[in-house]
């Protein structure tokens, strides 16, 4: 019985892809081993013994403590593209509402209430000082090619924009699905200088926190209007409220509302609202549920952080698996297959993959593995988790 621990409200339809008969699901267990979450912060957590793996319902893994856990061989989860068309159609009206002064118009017209005036009137009247461009024809820059930057790509070009995309990473998955329509940028110079509007599509690493500066901003196009709706620190709010002051940047629209950003003049600030979406909350949780199940039961990893991606179909012949979280260091995998075969153990079928300093390997056997062997091969240095998984009755 695998013991499953909740926060936050994981959707049920989700849950219920855990069978009763081999899994418990709950709040209040204090020796899980998976947990599932959203937004909940485990960073003040202490990691209990029993924890094998921890599933995001969703992007960002910043409320995980992803360097602790892979210390421990804790593989953390996160469902990269699950909400990536609600991310991506609120986008779509951010750069509307970033052009047309939509938001200022609707506050206006609410003031009017019981002022006894002819609202039509004065409607007729002030509704030019809310004039602003069509995006048909203009440029948008969009900054990373992911799964939302590719699908904010493809639907302003749908749209009639001019779309500049830029990612020098950007995977051979997203490039397939990236429009032909769509101009890469060799440099990010060359996307900042051109476009009218901007869209940030990156994820928050120390490499990219407060990346759009002053440095940066002064290579965009003056009157640009800019969208974040990947994570707030990406922007530094100092730069971007000089910038607004200054007119260099005419409008800011971000997911992520602070302090120093509501109620200044020409931010709109969304109450982050790129994942609320009955749909989006759903497919979040339907994946980070098959990812941990598919991790429990058989060992594999899809859509890690922190361990590379491995997956190993169990042959039918296979009675038991060996999955090991490891360094990622020189003749490990020999150290693991030596400790076998001094055991007379044949392997059936094994796969390696590794991610930067860490490795993993799964490794099916026909036959039951002692306890004695098993302990063996935990203790090989360099090691830091070893399962047994059975495969067939």
């Amino acid at each position: 019985m695998y013991r499953i621990k909740v926060f936050n409200n994981i959707s049920e339809n989700g849950l219920q892809l855990l069978p009763e008969d081999s899994y418990q699901v709950s709040a209040d267990i204090s020796d899980p081993h998976g947990i599932l979450l959203r937004s909940y912060d485990l960073h003040d957590m202490e990691i209990p013994p029993s924890l094998l793996a921890v599933a995001r319902a969703g992007a960002g893994v910043n409320n995980i403590p992803v360097d602790k856990y892979t210390e421990n061989g804790i593989v953390v989860f996160n469902t990269p593209g699950a909400n990536a068309n609600a991310v991506k159609e609120l986008v779509l009206a951010g750069i509307l509402l970033s052009s047309r002064k939509i938001v200022e118009g609707i506050q206006w017209v609410n003031s009017l209430k019981d002022k006894d005036v002819d609202i039509a009137a004065i409607v007729e009247k002030g509704k030019s000082n809310f004039a602003g461009p069509e995006v048909k024809g203009k440029k948008i820059g969009v900054i990373g090619l992911g799964a939302i930057g590719v699908m904010v790509a493809n639907d302003a070009h749908a749209i009639g924009m001019e779309v500049i995309g830029y990612d020098p990473f950007i995977s051979v998955t997203s490039a397939w699905r990236l429009s032909r329509g769509i101009h890469r940028a060799e440099t990010l110079d060359e996307l900042l200088a051109e476009s009218d509007y901007i869209s940030i599509h990156v994820p928050l690493t120390d490499k990219t926190r407060g990346m759009i500066n002053k440095e940066i901003i002064t290579k965009m196009k003056k009157g640009v209007r800019l969208l974040n709706f990947s994570r707030g620190q990406l922007v530094n709010d100092e730069d971007l409220l000089e910038a607004l002051a200054s007119g260099h940047i005419s409008k800011y629209v971000t997911d992520f509302p602070n302090e120093k950003l509501i109620g200044v003049e020409n931010i709109i600030a969304i109450p982050h609202l790129g994942a609320s979406t009955p749909e989006s909350e759903e497919n979040c949780a339907y994946m980070a549920v098959k990812e941990l199940r598919n991790y429990l039961e058989y060992g594999n990893i899809s859509n890690s952080v922190n361990y590379p991606e491995c997956e190993l179909a169990p042959a039918a012949d296979s009675h038991q698996r060996i999955t090991l979280a490891h360094k990622n260091v020189p003749n490990m995998v020999g150290q693991i297959t030596s400790c076998l075969a001094s055991e007379h153990i044949n392997i059936s079928n094994m796969i390696n993959k590794s991610k930067k300093e860490y490795a993993y390997t799964i490794i099916d056997i026909e036959t039951e593995v002692k306890e004695e062997t098993l302990k063996h091969l935990s203790c090989i240095p360099g090691i830091i988790k070893m399962r047994s998984i059975k495969l067939h009755p």
